[in-house]
C-alpha cells in the first residue's frame, strides 16, 4: 500500500549525568575530585532518498529516538555521547512539528537536516573544583534532548502529473506508457492513490480524478491536489467522451489554481484521449475547441493506436528533457 503521510513522536538522547569521583592512588591519602562530564545525547537528522516507498516502512512505527549519552566516569572520563540518529525520508518529505506548526523540506537528494539537537551531558564534580572548593561533591545532571510529535508528508517529486476528471483515461495512458499498473474501470475514483511510473528515467503520476469544487476539498479534494505542487510538467487528459472538452479542461484547471495560483504558469500539454470513440470530424472539431482556448501543444491518443502513443510518448520525453 503506497503511503504519503505519517505521525510520528521522534525524540533526541538525553545527555549522559556528570558524576561525584574522587582520585585513588596509591600513596595519595585523599585524592581530589576525578568525575568525569557525561555524553551528549544523539541528534537527529532527516535525509532525502529517491525512494517513494520509505513511508511505507514506517506506517506502524510511530516513535523514534536517538541514542543517549552516557554517564561520566572515573579518572575524570567523560561518557560516550550517544549515537545520532538519521531518519531516511522520501525526497519531497515536508516534516511539520505538530506543535509550533514549523516545517522543513526535503528537496534535494542526499540533503541532510538536523530535525533535534540532543541534550548535552552534566557536569561531573571536578568542574566544581575551586581555591575555596577543594573537595566538591557537586555535579549536574544530563539535559533532555529536544523532542516533538511530528507530521511527514511526501509532496510527489514528479516529472509529469496526469490530471484530469474521472474517467479522462489517465490510468490507461499512464499504464501503457510505464509498467504503473493503475486500476481501471469505467466509474469515478477507480485510482484511490497516485500511481508512479518510470518512462526513460522519467517519473510520471497517475493524479487521481478531481472534479468541480476539489480546492473546497469534495470528492477527494485536497488529498490529492498537494501532489501536484512539485510537478514540473502537467499532462491535462481529456476524454473525447466528455461533449465539451473546452468545459472540462477548465475545470480542472480552474481547481489546479484556485488550489496554488503558482500552478497556472506551470508547463502543461494537453492530451485529448480515447480518439476510438469519436469520428475524424468530431476530433478534429474538439482539437480546435482547444487550440482556441490554449496555447498547450496537443496531443491525441487512443491506447488502441500504437502510432498515437508513440508520438505522444515521444513528444512528452523530448519535452521533459527540454525542462
Amino acid at each position: 500500500m503506497f503511503v504519503d503521510q505519517i505521525t510520528a513522536n521522534v525524540e533526541a538522547g538525553n545527555g549522559g549525568d556528570g558524576v561525584v569521583r574522587w582520585r585513588r592512588e596509591a600513596g595519595v591519602a585523599k585524592g581530589g575530585p576525578a568525575g568525569g562530564d557525561g555524553g551528549d545525547g544523539g541528534d537527529v537528522y532527516v535525509q532525502a532518498v529517491r525512494d517513494i516507498s520509505l513511508l511505507s516502512q514506517y506506517a506502524h512505527k510511530d516513535f523514534f529516538k536517538a541514542e543517549d549519552g552516557e554517564a561520566g566516569a572515573r579518572q575524570n572520563m567523560t561518557g560516550k555521547s550517544g549515537e545520532d540518529l538519521v531518519i531516511d525520508l522520501p525526497l519531497g518529505s515536508v516534516i511539520t512539528d505538530s506543535e509550533t506548526g514549523q516545517s522543513l523540506e526535503l528537496i534535494e537528494e542526499g540533503e541532510t537536516k538536523l530535525l533535534l539537537a540532543g541534550g548535552d551531558g552534566g557536569l561531573g564534580n571536578t568542574q566544581f573544583k575551586s581555591s575555596t572548593n577543594q573537595v566538591p561533591h557537586q555535579q549536574t545532571d544530563g539535559k533532555p534532548g529536544d523532542a516533538g510529535r511530528f507530521h511527514i508528508e511526501l509532496k510527489l517529486p514528479v516529472d509529469a502529473g496526469f490530471v484530469g476528471l474521472p474517467n479522462a483515461g489517465k490510468s490507461s495512458l499512464v499504464n501503457e506508457l510505464t509498467n504503473a499498473k493503475s486500476d481501471v474501470g469505467a466509474y469515478e475514483f477507480t485510482t484511490l492513490s497516485p500511481h508512479l511510473g518510470d518512462l526513460y528515467g522519467f517519473v510520471l503520476a497517475d493524479i487521481p480524478g478531481l472534479i468541480k469544487g476539489a480546492a473546497e476539498g469534495k470528492g477527494l479534494g485536497h488529498t490529492f491536489l498537494r501532489h501536484v505542487s512539485r510537478t514540473k510538467l502537467l499532462v491535462h487528459c481529456v476524454s473525447l467522451e466528455n461533449e465539451n472538452v473546452v468545459e472540462a479542461y477548465q475545470t480542472i484547471r480552474g481547481e489546479l489554481v484556485a488550489h496554488n495560483e503558482a500552478l497556472e504558469e506551470k508547463p502543461e500539454l494537453i492530451v485529448l484521449t480515447k480518439t476510438d470513440t469519436v469520428d475524424e470530424a468530431s476530433l478534429a472539431a474538439a482539437k480546435d475547441s482547444l487550440e482556441s482556448e490554449s496555447e498547450a501543444v496537443i496531443y491525441t491518443t487512443s491506447i488502441l493506436d500504437d502510432d498515437s502513443l508513440k508520438t505522444f510518448q515521444d513528444g512528452l520525453v523530448k519535452r521533459l528533457r527540454a525542462l
